[in-house]
């Protein structure tokens, strides 16, 4: 028997965007049902940055045994336990997951029902539980998996992907990871460093969407560490072995055969819209995800899309701040609020780390034209705080205008995710550079890099020969 629920707001999708909308909507005096068919917390908590970062932890502990010796202090190879990093791994998850749990939710006042959803009308969706629910405002937030590609042999291949990749307990002999975007780079580095032999297959380049000056200094660090990149490598057929898998790959017409032990799928996402019944609620949508337009709304003007579903860049922090959009707008009629991504940044968690926020070098070739932008540059070889800790492989490169207005900014070194923020606070204020060559950094520290950076624009000029001039002018007063 059907229970019908109405209520002003109603969200499927309980990963992170989900549940930003609805605790916030809660605990603002909205009428809020989530909707979530899955494990609360969504693929960030259970397949994605939190146990990647977890494994990544794991890794980096490792290297920095079998490299202690650079300090004086004698370096071992470590023993890992692959059983006891899962657990390790799942801890974490543990530790986290009551935040996003529905006894939490529910505590803030937001009707949680565990079903699948689909929409039956316009202004309703039903559940495979018998709720029928009817609401002011549906927000689908129902995020992205990863894509398959239909590779002769792969269904019948054991493969991992980001939901079953943190599940293994065993000795990882070798490693192959189809796909060299972010998820692939991180998972390979840290399967390396665990003691696996790792080999990547990218199509086209590995890190292929970062800037190329800045990827490469990840890259040489990831070679140095011993893993394998084909890049420009097509898979043309894998299949199942007795020792694992193998997989047959081809580069400018020659094939070759690799065999590993396990298999990493990484090669991009889909969204989560198939059985969601778009089209009988008026809701457009295309392969890359729901169509939305700049304020997150769908075709159907009670009906927004959010995160990874609404087709865009696919982070957590997107997703985040595409739920602040829905609050203002559903709750406070804010409904000029638009997504604005000039000043998104995002990270790679490699070691070392990759930032990004604004435009490229690219970028900007293309949007202001040759000679009408300037690059600044300054590398962590330069900086006391990264020769102490013996991290000198990096380098932070930013974009300015003409006029000196800071356009964008990446970052490959140690705590890059951490030395961007300057820059997105700057970008998003629409500073000039003199806001951060005029800052005071502490000093040692890594941060000097953006400080060293800024001030660079102004060497030329600084220190030319016109202004020797009008020193010793000065300098007779």
């Amino acid at each position: 028997m059907s229970s019908v629920i109405e209520t002003d707001i109603c969200v499927i999708g309980g990963g992170s965007g989900g549940l930003s909308v609805a605790a916030g909507a809660s605990q603002m005096g909205a009428r809020t049902v989530l909707i979530e068919r899955g494990e609360m917390g969504g693929d960030c908590l259970n397949t994605g940055c939190v146990p990647s970062k977890a494994l990544i932890a794991a890794a980096h502990t490792a290297h920095g045994m079998r490299h202690a010796d650079r300090f004086g202090v004698a370096a071992v190879e470590p023993a890992v336990d692959m059983a006891k990093v899962r657990d390790h791994v799942k801890g974490v998850i543990a530790a986290i997951a009551p935040m996003d749990s529905v006894e939490r939710f529910e505590g803030l006042g937001v009707t949680v029902l565990q079903a699948s959803a689909k929409f039956s009308g316009p202004a309703e969706v039903t559940t495979d539980q018998g709720h029928v629910v009817r609401a002011k405002y549906f927000v689908v937030a129902t995020g992205s998996r990863a894509m398959v590609p239909p590779v002769p042999g792969l269904s019948d291949t054991p493969y991992h992907t980001n939901e079953t990749v943190f599940d293994i307990g065993e000795t990882v002999e070798h490693l192959i990871v189809v796909g060299g975007g972010p998820i692939g780079v991180e998972m390979a580095q840290a399967h390396r460093r665990l003691g696996a032999r790792v080999t990547v297959v990218e199509m086209f380049e590995v890190l292929g969407r970062d800037d190329p000056e800045v990827a490469g200094i990840v890259k040489d660090r990831l070679r140095a560490d011993g893993l394998t990149l084909m890049e420009g490598t097509k898979v043309v057929s894998t299949a199942k072995t007795a020792s694992g898998v193998s997989v047959e790959v081809e580069k400018d017409g020659e094939r070759q055969t690799l065999t590993g032990s396990h298999l990493l799928i990484a090669a991009g996402r889909v969204p989560n819209i198939d059985d969601l019944d778009l089209a009988i609620a008026g809701i457009d949508s295309t392969p890359r995800g729901i169509t939305v337009g700049p304020n997150l709304k769908t075709s159907n003007k009670r009906v927004f899309a959010i995160g990874d579903v609404a087709g865009g860049l696919q982070f957590t922090h997107m997703a985040n701040y595409h739920a602040g959009l829905i609050i203002r707008q559903t709750l406070f009629k804010m409904f000029w609020a638009k997504a604005d991504t000039a000043a998104f940044p995002w990270v790679t968690y490699t070691d070392p780390e990759m930032a990004h926020v604004g435009m490229t070098e690219a970028d900007a070739a293309k949007a202001l034209g040759a000679g009408n932008f300037k690059i600044l540059r300054w590398s962590f070889a330069e900086n006391d705080r990264a020769q102490a800790e013996r991290e000198t492989h990096g380098l932070i490169k930013v974009i300015t205008d003409g006029k000196g207005r800071i356009k964008g900014a990446s970052i490959a070194g140690r705590n890059a995710g951490e030395l961007i923020m300057p820059w997105v606070q700057a970008i998003a204020g629409k500073q000039k550079i003199g806001a951060i060559a005029g800052l005071t950094f502490p000093y040692p520290t890594l941060s000097e890099v953006s400080k060293r950076a800024a001030g660079s624009y102004y060497t030329p000029s600084l220190f030319s020969e016109r202004t020797c001039k009008i020193v010793r002018f000065l300098l007779r007063f």
